[in-house]
């Protein structure tokens, strides 16, 4: 072979390709580093999280399992037993949170001269709201009736009605009243009634 070289200046582009070349190389190691490292980095995040996930699952089926047992061991009597017992607690706070002073002289007010009192009942209904039964004695139909009226008028009394009416073996007229009391804020409001 002849290695002969027409131009008037030689000149061999080797050094040129070599360069050329080893840039080249240069950039693929490059990447190829850039690559490995994320591909390193991922692989330990993906384990990590792989380990983490399996973890979080034993601990939902321990918690799922716990629950279980602990579904087991309630009682529905029991359940029903301690309802029932909050309700008497209620009951009992809102009796001790009722006022025999208060109701006494929202009745001394509204009680007319002709009628006496002969005896005072609170109790409370299912939707707690207190209930006043009074048996009262009079001369009359009319002196209880605006009895009842006066009550009325307080504002404090709601729903006031003669349960029962009939003469006493004196000849009195005695009758049970019943109504709704409202205590408190509503007594504010309503202030007291004028005997006739």
């Amino acid at each position: 072979m002849i290695k002969t070289n027409l131009a008037t200046r030689p000149f061999y582009n080797e050094r040129a390709v070599r360069v050329w070349l080893f840039g080249a190389l240069l950039l693929v190691l490059a990447a190829t580093a850039f690559n490995v490292s994320r591909v390193l980095r991922y692989s330990r995040s993906d384990t990590q999280l792989a380990r983490q996930a399996s973890g979080d699952e034993a601990r939902a089926a321990d918690l799922r399992q716990q629950a279980n047992r602990l579904r087991a061991t309630v009682d529905p009597k029991q359940i029903e037993s301690k309802s029932t017992e909050a309700r008497v607690a209620n009951e009992l706070i809102d009796r001790r949170t009722f006022s025999w002073t208060e109701l006494f002289n929202r009745l001394e007010t509204t009680l007319p001269d002709e009628v006496r009192i002969v005896s005072v009942r609170p109790r409370t209904d299912r939707s707690h709201a207190t209930i006043i039964g009074i048996t009262v004695v009079a001369r009359g139909v009319d002196d209880v009736n605006t009895f009842n009226n006066n009550l009325e008028q307080t504002g404090v009394f709601t729903r006031v009605r003669s349960l029962q009416e009939r003469y006493n073996e004196r000849g009195e007229f005695e009758a049970q009243i019943e109504g709704n009391y409202l205590p408190g804020p509503a007594a504010a409001r309503g202030g007291g009634a004028a005997q006739p």
